[in-house]
């Protein structure tokens, strides 16, 4: 009977160096590191190393070879190396048409804002030029409407439609009780026009109304937009509530 052979085991790797001063001396880890030559776990067992044993590094004079190594850099002409690379001519030039770019494209923008805003303010002046020289005919009735007006935001239906044609005095009294304002100012615009007129520093009365009044013969036929604005006790306002109304031509 053949007697099993026995179990072969491969030879044992012989146990990694530990990192010490002879270690380092040995294996020349110091100039390894500072050439960028070291492994990259041999760097961060270096590293670690030298976090534990902070007096190894002043026991190699690691400062004097750093200072001697920028007195060589300086003395070569070589930047340091935390110096600011100087870009290459294409880099400058990439910038250049980047920042050129942005230049033109924001004397475009600025261009286009201020021939709309002159446009705006040209509208509003032909409009208040208009309602200024539109002949007021003689109040021959009043008509009184009480509103609840739009508490998120403008509303595109009208809430009443006025007869421009007529002298009819149109007495609005807008609900707005449930505001925390006592003083308000009163914006009447245009639909996709301009300001009409601005009353301001009015005050609601007892039942927690605003009134406002108007000759709807003043008014030329068109969508019209009342914006109601609190007014604090430092002059400041914020917008409350809107009224759409028409006039008919």
């Amino acid at each position: 009977m053949a007697t099993p052979a026995a179990n072969v085991l491969p030879p044992a790797q012989p146990a990694p160096a530990a990192m010490d001063a002879a270690f380092i001396e040995r294996n020349q880890i110091v100039e390894r590191y500072l050439t960028g030559k070291l492994p990259p776990k041999g760097v961060i067992d270096f590293e670690r190393w030298c976090q534990a044993n902070p007096g190894f590094v002043e026991s190699i004079g690691l400062g004097d070879r750093i200072n001697a190594a920028l007195k060589l850099l300086e003395s070569s002409g070589k930047p340091e190396p935390w110096a600011e690379r100087p870009r290459r001519f294409y880099e400058r030039a990439v910038s250049f048409f980047v920042a050129a770019g942005i230049a033109v494209a924001a004397a475009i923008i600025a261009v286009t804002m201020s021939s709309r805003v002159s446009e705006a303010e040209r509208q509003v002046a032909v409009l208040e030029k208009k309602v200024g020289e539109r002949p007021l005919l003689p109040v021959t009735e009043t008509r009184t409407v009480v509103l609840q007006p739009s508490r998120t935001g403008p509303s595109q239906r009208p809430a009443l439609t006025l007869d421009g044609r007529s002298g009819e005095l149109a007495d609005l009294k807008i609900d707005v009780s449930w505001s925390r304002y006592t003083m308000f100012r009163v914006q009447v615009d245009r639909t996709d026009q301009g300001k009409v007129a601005t009353i301001g520093n009015l005050q609601r009365d007892s039942n927690g109304q605003l009134r406002v009044a108007f000759n709807s013969s003043a008014l030329g036929p068109g969508d019209y937009q009342i914006t109601l604005e609190g007014v604090d006790w430092k002059g400041g306002t914020e917008p409350q509530a809107w009224v759409t109304f028409a006039v008919a031509p």
